[in-house]
């Protein structure tokens, strides 16, 4: 991707990419569990153990990003010594905290 100053900017989960695509496609086929579960009438307590698997694995991913937002997005505006653009990747990484949180 290339900034408006026309630098080439990567996001700091473009390393782990193929591994992120591995575990969301992963997640995709426990959706499809689900609903096989429910369209066969499956035992409550079963589905919603697939449910709460399903929704870990999500929330390890989401993590995952997460950590790579502090650990390159965070860490590069702060080197860039940009303060503004510092503060909005912090606003950005204490949001999705507290989304994670809620």
């Amino acid at each position: 991707m290339t900034t408006e100053t026309g630098h080439e900017h990567h996001h700091g989960y473009m390393s782990d990419k193929d591994e992120y695509l591995k575990r969301l496609r992963r997640i995709e086929g426990q959706a499809r569990g689900l609903q096989r579960m429910v369209e066969e009438e499956k035992y409550c307590i079963d589905i919603l153990t697939q449910v709460s698997a399903m929704t870990k694995a999500l929330q390890a991913v989401g993590l995952g990003l997460l950590e790579d937002h502090m650990s390159h997005c965070v860490v590069d505006a702060a080197r860039s010594g940009d303060e503004a653009e510092t503060a909005a990747k912090l606003k950005e990484a204490t949001d999705a905290i507290a989304r994670f949180t809620r």
